[in-house]
């Protein structure tokens, strides 16, 4: 992998994380799951241990919270590629609702290209405090 390659690797995985934080707040639900790979899975921050595997699923878990006013923000980016169809990354997360004190986690995530399109073949919520 050149090192041009990766550069581009590290931006198109940072501009999804990027994305699936403002789709979220737009709660654009199938646009949200279709930044997974099919079989992707995900873990919400406040429920680590309950993984949702697929796109279907994961676009049904979110249709089925209430609707509610967010806004995520990402900072502390840092995605190192592994190979030309495979990366890792972790980022910071604080999301903001009118109704409750603000949560701060992280996101661990695992990248794959599919396509010609970078997905989240995994993406492990957390929370800090």
């Amino acid at each position: 992998m050149t090192e041009a390659e990766r550069i581009a690797i590290e931006h198109a995985c940072a501009r999804l994380v990027a994305l699936y934080a403002n789709l979220n707040d737009e709660a654009r639900w199938d646009d949200v799951a279709s930044l997974y790979a099919p079989d992707g899975s995900m873990t919400r921050p406040t429920a680590p241990d309950e993984p949702i595997v697929g796109r279907e699923a994961i676009a049904a878990a979110f249709k089925a919270r209430p609707a509610r006013k967010t806004r995520h923000i990402c900072s502390n980016v840092v995605i190192d590629a592994l190979s030309p169809t495979e990366a890792k990354g972790v980022s910071a997360m604080a999301l903001f609702t009118p109704d409750a004190p603000p949560k701060l986690g992280s996101f661990h995530d695992d990248f794959v290209l599919m396509d010609g399109r970078w997905l989240f073949a995994r993406r492990r919520g957390s929370l800090s405090f």
